[in-house]
């Protein structure tokens, strides 16, 4: 497992690189889950931390037009992105995959396209979690994001138990994608993931002194999190992913 920190502005990137994230995320915590950070945030963003940490963009909640999507994802390349996650909210299953599609023929090459779906996707209006990878694969995408749409202290654990989640991860497996998760986990929460075992752990909140909105991420903060992941997955942490992880 490694580790993602989402940041708002390149102060916070450099924290969350010296404490130890293996992938810096840029996102709006105001604008939702996965708010779209400014051009300029994400540029200056990959200008603050070393080359071999890759840099993950947000692209929104959803909805989106196929289009939009995939002209959000080219511009979010051009500022440095080797992530792009696509928010599925409010989407049918038919849709999520048309959109998916549409980023992954815009953004080709080394870019990983993840497809992000939500834990309680009853009110998020978005696809089943467990049929979220079949969904993405058939779109193209590199991965799959478990996140929850609605903030409101009811974390990724408290919408899926321990079954349903190494369900996902063995369809995700099944299909050779990325498998990552979210949602308001806790340095807590991260030891018990070691049977569950998702590529990557992404995390706001938990790195912050203060709230996920109007808190700032603390290195000490994203190091205790990378101290709890090493002590489920027995080496030291790294950035070794490169673009092509």
């Amino acid at each position: 497992m490694r580790l993602l920190v989402s940041v708002v502005d390149e102060a916070e990137a450099r924290e969350a690189a010296a404490g130890g994230a293996d992938i810096v995320d840029v996102k709006d915590p105001t604008a939702g889950a996965l708010g779209m950070p400014t051009p300029r945030s994400l540029r200056n963003v990959r200008l603050a931390v070393a080359r071999d940490v890759p840099i993950s963009a947000a692209l929104g909640d959803g909805p989106f037009e196929p289009a939009e999507a995939a002209r959000r994802a080219a511009a979010a390349v051009v500022c440095g992105a080797a992530f792009v996650k696509i928010g599925l909210r409010d989407t049918s299953p038919g849709r999520a995959t048309e959109i998916v599609r549409a980023v992954r023929r815009r953004v080709r090459g080394t870019v990983h396209v993840i497809a992000a779906g939500f834990a309680d996707w009853s009110r998020a209006g978005s696809p089943d979690p467990l049929d979220l990878p079949a969904l993405a694969r058939a779109g193209g995408a590199s991965g799959c994001l478990i996140d929850t749409a609605v903030k409101d202290g009811r974390g990724l654990l408290s919408w899926m138990d321990r079954d349903a989640l190494m369900s996902f991860v063995a369809a995700c497996r099944m299909r050779d994608m990325l498998c990552a998760m979210a949602g308001s986990l806790t340095a807590e929460d991260l030891p018990g993931f070691a049977a569950i075992a998702p590529d990557l752990v992404g995390v706001r909140g938990a790195a912050c002194v203060g709230d996920r909105v109007s808190g700032r991420v603390s290195r000490a903060r994203v190091a205790v999190l990378v101290s709890a992941l090493n002590s489920c997955r027995g080496a030291p942490a790294g950035h070794g992913l490169g673009t092509g992880y």
